[in-house]
């Protein structure tokens, strides 16, 4: 009796010997891998108009690659809420920078130092505090009590400046002897030519501050 033979079932296809399919092994795309930091030697973030703020650091990378010379470290400030450039400065061997940068205005904005990244390196970036450019006023100060201007009452511990013509409220940064405050206009005066300020008793104190001279002020 004849039984017809049961058909083989058929081969997978296989890709040739040494190739691996695509459909199998997704290869992931090639990008920045290295990770950075950004360290800081010195920062005078303090300046008089005119002057210019520096800042010195190093950009950290692996320490088994090539080296980090030739990356653009940018100096930016806070504007709104966007970062905008201020200075741009290129590493040199071992990824030191120094960064110059001439302030336009007076005032005070926040700033950080960035790298962007590239095809190896992967970006960072480093918060550096309050960049204050200052311009020089005359000051003196008084004490005693009583009410104040902008309201409330003058006491040995109130933290605050007398100026004629800044809205009340208004922030001030003064700088003296290396020694920094941010306080508002509280009352109203001097009234003696040639002096811009009025120191309270307790912001005398903070500044280290004589009796008259001038000031480093922001506004």
């Amino acid at each position: 009796m004849y039984v017809p033979a049961t058909p083989a079932p058929s081969a997978p296809t296989l890709d040739p010997a040494g190739i691996v399919s695509t459909a199998l092994l997704a290869v992931p795309p090639l990008g920045p891998s290295a990770s950075t930091g950004l360290s800081i030697r010195r920062a005078d973030l303090n300046v008089l108009e005119g002057r210019a703020a520096t800042v010195s650091g190093a950009l950290l990378g692996d320490p088994r690659s090539a080296g980090l010379a030739g990356r653009v470290v940018t100096l930016q400030g806070l504007a709104g809420h966007r970062w905008r450039a201020l200075a741009r400065a290129r590493t040199s061997a071992g990824g030191r920078f120094r960064l110059r940068y001439f302030p336009h205005r007076i005032g005070s904005e926040r700033v950080r130092l960035r790298f962007a990244g590239d095809a190896h390196d992967l970006g960072t970036h480093r918060r550096l505090g309050q960049l204050n450019v200052y311009r020089l006023a005359g000051a003196s100060w008084y004490g005693g009590g009583g009410g104040l201007a902008c309201g409330g009452s003058l006491t040995s511990s109130t933290l605050g400046v007398a100026n004629k013509t800044l809205p009340c409220g208004t922030l001030v940064t003064l700088r003296y002897a290396g020694h920094s405050v941010r306080v508002a206009v509280v009352d109203r005066g001097p009234y003696v030519a040639g002096r811009e300020f009025d120191l309270t008793q307790a912001t005398k104190q903070a500044l280290g501050f004589g009796d008259t001279g001038e000031v480093w002020s922001t506004r």
